[in-house]
This record gives structure tokens, sequence and C-alpha cells, in this order.
């Protein structure tokens, strides 16, 4: 008989976990259900049977035995692209007037991930047993965010779940392609510096120390640069092994604080005010705030819990402070431009274009129209910067190069005219 490892839920709202002999995830549910447990999670353990004996019941200890870790699933991402494309193919089924149930059944036979397929095999097994969609995703909330969640309950509330799936996939494939573009222009620069910072290592560690040989032998006055250039090859040749793990350690400690409560504002303050790349960031943050609110508002999702969810997605602090003072504005009676503009953070156009949609009733255009044109803006100003980044990766690769060269052949040049 197959063993399921599973996840569930008693009276009191506490987890237990245990594995369970069943027939079916059917009996499985029913015999916990018996036992006061709602499942939320279960998992086919019958190829591990023979390590791990099977409980008869709940169990909510710890113990390293009654824990079964897939590491398939922990390293199997889900792509965006996936989410998006299974969003619209549920979307376009219950168009086509197939029942919720139905429309599961045919998206866990199509989809090829596993991991995906048993997520919405759960999801079904859930619907079918009387939740609703919206609650049955959010016992995936690692797979489908708040945003998601909210807008498919919004979409169960009006009765038009159909239509909100499918402005639901437009805004996930939109978003997925934004990311993906900032992340391909970034990769080229990345590359480069990564293969110049070893260049550079080679040369210090192994060319230079070779080539300055000669000047130890010599009681010649050296220039001031290569004395520093044979200083920062004995450095890097015989401390590396300290270096290294103090690279690590800075690194670690400058995420650690970057994540901090206290660190966190500082440096999304300083990423806004940095040039170049500050107003990449700013009209990535803008383009997302502006699609998002959108795409609730026309969703049926009320405006504050709209504008909750869209300070989370911003990935900024300053600006997701900026948008919860605007929604306790909206609390009070004000409009959302005001607290925008007041807060200095979007751009005046932005605010008047906001401003407009408010007072004419077509928020939801307006924010669309935002979000069209800073993506256009993003476009462009990562192509302008990763145009500009190649040629001055090339020109410091060459000062940097210019520089050794210079100071190994000064002191060769020099040496050469006392022979003389």
């Amino acid at each position: 008989m197959p063993v399921y490892g599973y996840r569930g839920l008693d009276n009191r709202g506490r987890e237990k976990k245990g594995l369970q002999e069943a027939e079916t995830p059917k009996a499985l549910r029913a015999i916990l259900k018996r036992q006061g447990l709602r499942v939320i999670d279960y998992r086919d353990e019958t190829a591990r049977k023979g390590r791990v004996k099977p409980s008869s019941g709940p169990s909510s200890g710890g113990g390293l035995l009654s824990r079964s870790i897939d590491f398939g699933e922990i390293f199997q991402r889900i792509d965006t692209s996936e989410i998006a494309l299974v969003t619209r193919q549920l979307s376009t089924l219950l168009a086509s007037g197939i029942t919720l149930i139905d429309a599961l059944t045919a998206i866990v036979d199509q989809v090829e991930s596993e991991r995906l397929k048993r997520v919405f095999s759960d999801i079904k097994n859930d619907v079918n047993e009387g939740s609703s969609l919206a609650d049955a995703l959010g016992r995936h909330d690692i797979i489908f965010d708040h945003l998601y969640i909210s807008m498919v309950r919004a979409g169960e509330a009006s009765g038009a779940l159909d239509k909100v799936l499918q402005r639901l996939a437009d805004f996930t494939e939109a978003q997925a392609k934004l990311k993906s573009q900032v992340q391909s222009a970034m990769l080229y620069p990345v590359i480069m510096l990564a293969v110049g910072m070893i260049i550079m290592l080679i040369l210090f560690v192994v060319v230079i120390p070779r080539v300055t040989k000669i000047f130890s032998q010599v009681k010649a006055e050296l220039p001031i640069q290569t004395k520093f250039l044979i200083a920062t090859a004995d450095l890097l040749k015989n401390w590396w092994f300290a270096i290294i793990p103090l690279v690590g350690l800075s690194i670690f400690a400058f995420l650690r604080w970057k994540a901090s409560e206290r660190g966190r504002p500082i440096w999304d303050r300083f990423v806004l005010g940095a040039p170049i790349f500050g107003i990449i960031v700013r009209l990535v943050a803008i383009a997302r705030f502006s699609r998002t609110l959108a795409t609730l508002l026309r969703s049926g999702v009320p405006v504050l819990n709209a504008l909750d969810i869209t300070k989370d997605i911003l990935g900024n602090v300053r600006l997701a402070a900026v948008v919860a003072e605007a929604r306790d504005a909206i609390s009070e009676g004000e409009s959302i431009a005001a607290p925008l503009k007041r807060s200095g953070e979007f751009p005046p156009i932005v605010v008047h274009m906001i401003a407009t949609g408010e007072s004419s009733g077509q928020l939801e255009m307006m924010l669309e129209h935002i979000a069209d044109n800073y993506d256009f803006q993003v476009d462009q100003r990562v192509e302008k910067l990763t145009t500009l980044i190649e040629p001055i990766m090339i020109v410091g690769m060459g000062i940097g190069v210019g520089f050794i060269v210079f100071s190994i052949l000064m002191p060769i040049l020099q040496l050469s005219q006392h022979v003389r």
C-alpha cells in the first residue's frame, strides 16, 4: 500500500507532520479528516518505506526520521513563464465554458513540470473538496504570491475569473519580459568584468613576479609606480589565502547589512540617487507600480488592498513607504496623487497623469499608459547603457594593462641607460 508523507492542520490551527498508509490521496485525506486534520500538503513516500517506518497517526515531532527532504523539489525551480502559460491556459478553458474542476484536471494532464503538476493536483483536490481557488492557491504561497492570490479572489467574487486570469497572465508575462531584458543587458558587462579581473589577477600573481625578479638584483632606485606594482603582486601572491576569505566575509557582511532593517532604507535611498543606475531602478519600480496597480484595479481589487499589495512588490523600501503614505491618505479621503507629489520620488508627469486619471475616472487606463511609457524608457536606457559599458570597460582594462607595462618598462629603460 502506498505511503504518504503529509502536513496538516488540526482544529486549533497547529501544524502536524507524519507518514500514513492510504490507497489513494483521496483516501489519505479521508483518513486524516477522521483524525481531525486538514491536509495542506502530501508526498508519495512509498520508495522510502523500507527506510522510514510509517506512523499510524499524526506526529508533531520534529525528529529527522519523521521528516523527508525532497532535494529534487528544492532545486527544481518553477519559472515565471510557466506560471504565466498555465494561467493563460486556465483562462482559456474557463472562457470556453469548462467547469473549474475539469479545467484543473486538464492543466494537471498538460503541465510538463513534475513539481507544478503536483501543485495543481493538490489545488484540484482542494477545490474538489469545497475550497475556493484562491484558498487552494494560498496553500502554495511559495509559488503564487499575494498579488496573484488576491486577483484570483477578486475574480471569483466578481464572477469574471476567466477575464481576471487573462489579465494576470498578461501581467505575469510583462513582468517576466522586463526582468529578462534587464538581466540580459547586465549579463555581458558582468562577464567582461569577471574576465578582466581574472586576467589582471593572473598578471599580478604569475607574470609580474617573474618579470620583476631581475629588479631585486639591482640596487638602483625604482620608480614609485614600480614599487607599488611589486608590493601589490607580492601581497596577492603571498596572502591570497587570507584575502579571499576576507573578501567573502566583506561581501557577506554587506549583504547582511543591506537586508537589515537599518541598512535597507539607507541602501535603497543610495540606489535611487546613484547616477545612471539609479534612474533605471526608479523607472523599473514606477513601471512595476503602475502596471500592478492597474491590473489589480481592473480585476476588481479594492484600491486600499491594491496599494497594500503594490507596495510589497516594488523592491525598494523608500518607494514602498511612499505608496503606504498614499494608502493612508486615501483612507482619510485624500487622492493618490497628492502624497506621491509630496514625496518627490515620483516624476511630475506620473503624478499629473495619475491625478488626471482620478479626476476623469480612468485611473486604470492612465496607469497602463504610464507603465507602457516607462517600460519603453527602460528598454532605451538599458540599451544605451550596455552600448556605453563595453568601450568604457575596454578603455579601463587598457589603462590597467598600460600601467603595468609602463611600470615594468621604466626601470628596464633606466637600467639600460646605466649600463651604457
